[in-house]
């Protein structure tokens, strides 16, 4: 399994909008292409938005989600709340 942790900083005054947009259309649509969720916070604080999702093979998904008919129809397009994104992929510890 491979453990993407994204952390995203919101545009300020967007972490509502953001949060119920993640929620009723990335977070569904990702768990149709085979993703977990293990789990997502907010940072309010610092506008933070932080996930972990996990797939067997998570970059071969992750192209086929971003690629597919069902993203690019997400209007407006959810992704406009970041204001930057980093990913680091965890491991598990045995």
């Amino acid at each position: 399994m491979q453990f993407p942790l994204r952390d995203y900083r919101i545009n300020l005054g967007e972490m509502g909008e953001w949060v119920t947009e993640w929620t009723s259309k990335v977070r569904p649509l990702r768990e149709r292409f085979g993703f977990e969720v293990v789990g997502a916070w907010t940072i309010a604080e610092e506008h933070r938005f932080v996930w972990i999702l996990s797939h067997l093979d998570f970059a071969t998904a992750d192209r086929r989600y971003y690629e597919s008919a069902e993203r690019r129809e997400i209007e407006p397009d959810p992704a406009r709340h970041i204001a930057h994104a980093t990913q680091n992929f965890m491991e598990p510890t045995p």
